[in-house]
């Protein structure tokens, strides 16, 4: 006989529920799970990196620049007149000597005008000439006319002196003697006028000659003037070095104070750096320095320092020291590096692509192995041309990356191969 067995429904259903939160247990901790894991670190083939190793000892600081050789003396030429170039004796690359004539002017109002100022100057010392008679002539009559007047003053006074005892001894009358005194009284009245007159006569006669003198000191400081105007329009090179440039074309219109020609000295240069307006703030006159003219490198030391700013870089010149290389030359390209300072027992690696003096960068440190690296957080300081200090973040043996690591920006950990 068939018997009815008991519902198992309630147990089915317990069981499912069971079942379905075990499985949602399970897909929560998987999910939990896959969140906590890193991403795969990327792999890095080891000949596109740069690596370094953190030392500690003596740092030589320096700031590197391009620059040209330029001469020490520059002579630019000017025109002097208004004056139209002729010929051009001698091309740019000419060695020249002082009385080198580089280019022949013309000016013909100049030459006119310096030879008024030639019969100028003749007619005025002509005339100086003139009145030096003249005055001499003149004061000679004063001085005759004086001479007379004390001759008279010295026979009146003799004859005073005779009708004076003449008439103690009552020979002679008291008028006469009275007479005789009153003439020897005028006649001494008018001798020293006449002196007086002399003197007078003689500054007069200075102060004409020297009014006469100045105007032809005048008349001939205007002829030396038109005179070397004449000579400049043969334009000479002034000192001893090689013809540089030459402004102008024959045919062409010049004004006063412009430049015709450049004459340089090449035995004599110097080298002009251009530094990064931020490294430049180390750089003082004085510091030693170091030139590679690509065919030899010349010690020298800082002469000057531009005060201003151009583009982005300051000016420094370096006097160079010793003998130049072959192929030294005006306007040479030349690398030039400036030594700083030496630092002492400091921490130092190789200056990193992206690395900036005074800033906090990220860096990737090599594992003891080699086989993979490490983002980690460095403090620069001071830095050089292909060193930097290291004040936080790494320890001497440390092995760093400093090439460009850019394109693993997302990555704290990348392993090489």
């Amino acid at each position: 006989m068939d018997r009815q067995r008991p519902s198992n429904a309630r147990a089915r259903k317990i069981r499912r529920i069971a079942i379905g939160a075990v499985a949602i247990i399970l897909i929560a901790g998987v999910t939990f799970g896959f969140s906590r894991l890193r991403p795969a670190a990327p792999t890095v083939d080891r000949a596109t990196i740069w690596p370094d190793e953190v030392k500690r000892g003596a740092m030589l600081r320096e700031v590197r620049g391009l620059g040209t050789l330029v001469p020490e003396e520059i002579r630019w030429i000017p025109a002097q007149t208004d004056s139209r170039v002729d010929r051009i004796l001698i091309r740019p690359g000419a060695v020249v000597k002082p009385e080198t004539v580089i280019l022949e002017l013309s000016d013909l109002q100049l030459q006119r005008d310096a030879l008024d100022a030639e019969y100028q100057l003749k007619a005025s010392q002509a005339d100086y000439a003139n009145l030096r008679v003249q005055v001499n002539s003149e004061l000679m009559n004063q001085k005759a006319a004086a001479a007379a007047v004390r001759s008279e003053y010295e026979q009146a006074k003799i004859q005073h002196e005779v009708d004076d005892k003449l008439f103690q001894q009552g020979i002679g009358s008291d008028v006469t003697a009275r007479l005789s005194k009153v003439k020897e009284e005028q006649l001494f009245i008018r001798a020293q006028l006449e002196d007086e007159r002399t003197q007078i006569a003689a500054e007069s006669s200075k102060a004409r000659l020297e009014a006469q003198l100045a105007r032809v000191e005048q008349q001939k400081a205007l002829y030396q003037l038109r005179r070397g105007q004449v000579a400049a329009l043969h334009v000479r090179a002034g000192i001893n070095g090689v013809l540089q440039l030459v402004s102008v074309e024959v045919g062409q219109r010049v004004t006063p104070g412009g430049n015709l020609a450049r004459v340089a000295d090449p035995k004599r240069l110097k080298a002009e750096i251009k530094i990064a307006e931020t490294q430049a703030k180390d750089v003082v006159i004085g510091q030693k320095a170091a030139i590679d003219t690509r065919n030899g490198v010349v010690k020298g030391h800082i002469s000057r320092i531009d005060p201003s700013v151009l583009n982005g870089t300051v000016s420094v010149d370096v006097a160079l020291e010793g003998a130049l290389p072959q192929g030294a030359r005006p306007d040479l390209s030349v690398d030039g590096t400036i030594e700083l300072e030496n630092l002492k027992d400091v921490l130092y690696v190789g200056r990193p692509v992206r690395g900036q003096p005074e800033t906090t960068i990220r860096l990737f440190k090599l594992s003891d192995d080699g086989s993979e690296a490490v983002r980690v957080n460095v403090k620069l300081g001071r830095s050089s041309v292909n060193a930097v200090e290291i004040l936080e973040g790494l320890r001497a043996g440390d092995k760093v990356i400093l090439s460009d690591m850019s394109a693993w920006d997302a990555f704290d950990r990348i392993r090489l191969r």
